[in-house]
């Protein structure tokens, strides 16, 4: 059997759930790491320029960002990476699977795959395993090693729920910033607010981004309207939104793996005979 009849047979059986989920989990990804990492660039530069002449104030924030955007280099590799894992998982179970229910003509490469959780022909004779085709022989160590779908869920499970807390994080600043941005409407638009222009602030200090000693660590009425007005500040703002954006398509993402891989493991768990795990 050739080489395109094989990949054919296989993207019948394509695990159409991990192919969306990939495809968000790499859009989101891609997005949250890329916006983020420039969103905290632009906050450096803000911070800096309106609201602190001291270095010593804002020299620990600096140090905190430049620390947030080298984990942001090590989550994109890490999730970039997983997720492949995770989509050659679900072509693996999504095989086996359909092999149990008889809906999916095994080949070569389905064969080699499903070896390890199917509980396949453990011997052909020397004769045969030296005529193997060598594409079997690759796809049969690849299912050795992703033989653990319970392993995939676990782990997915628990990157589920750190992904929460990332998630919910990453509304921080984008709370910050639209009440910023509410806060300059007040002072385009004074009719709508009873409250003098001059009383209307955006303190750093009340969100912990500054020390309480910070000077002069919030700007009031026309100035921060100045502020808001400015490119870095539009900027920075809507980088933050599009990094929220990408943090919720990767929950996403992460939720539809799990809820796929909990399934193949359940059904090859419970209906697969002679499964092994």
């Amino acid at each position: 059997m050739g080489l395109l009849e094989c990949c054919a047979r296989c993207l019948v059986g394509a695990p159409f759930a991990s192919l969306v989920a990939t495809g968000l989990c790499f859009f989101g990804v891609a997005l949250f790491c890329g916006c983020g990492h420039e969103a905290l660039t632009g906050t450096e530069k803000l911070i800096e320029t309106y609201f602190s002449k001291n270095y010593q104030d804002y020299e620990y924030l600096i140090n905190v960002i430049h620390a947030f955007q080298y984990v942001i280099y090590g989550t994109a590799s890490f999730f970039f990476l997983y997720g492949a894992l995770l989509l050659a998982e679900g072509f693996y179970t999504t095989g086996a699977v359909r092999q149990i229910f008889g809906d999916y003509k095994t080949t070569i490469c389905g064969k080699g795959l499903s070896a390890t959780v199917t509980g396949g022909q453990k011997g052909r004779g020397s004769r045969g395993q030296h005529q193997a085709h060598s594409l079997e022989r690759v796809c049969h160590c690849l299912g050795k090693w992703l033989g653990h779908p319970d392993k995939f869920v676990g782990i997915t499970y628990a990157l589920t729920i750190v992904w929460l807390l990332v998630f919910a994080c990453s509304a921080v600043p984008v709370y910050i910033y639209f009440n910023t941005w509410t806060t300059c409407q007040s002072i385009a638009f004074p009719s709508k607010t009873s409250a003098s222009i001059g009383s209307l602030c955006a303190d750093a200090r009340m969100y912990g981004v500054l020390p309480w000693n910070a000077f002069p660590g919030k700007v009031c009425g026309s100035n921060l309207l100045s502020i808001c007005k400015t490119a870095e500040f539009q900027m920075t703002f809507h980088l933050f939104i599009a990094a929220f954006v990408g943090a919720a398509a990767t929950l996403v993402s992460l939720l539809t793996f799990m809820i796929a891989a909990t399934y193949n493991f359940a059904v090859l768990k419970l209906m697969g005979r002679g499964t092994k795990f």
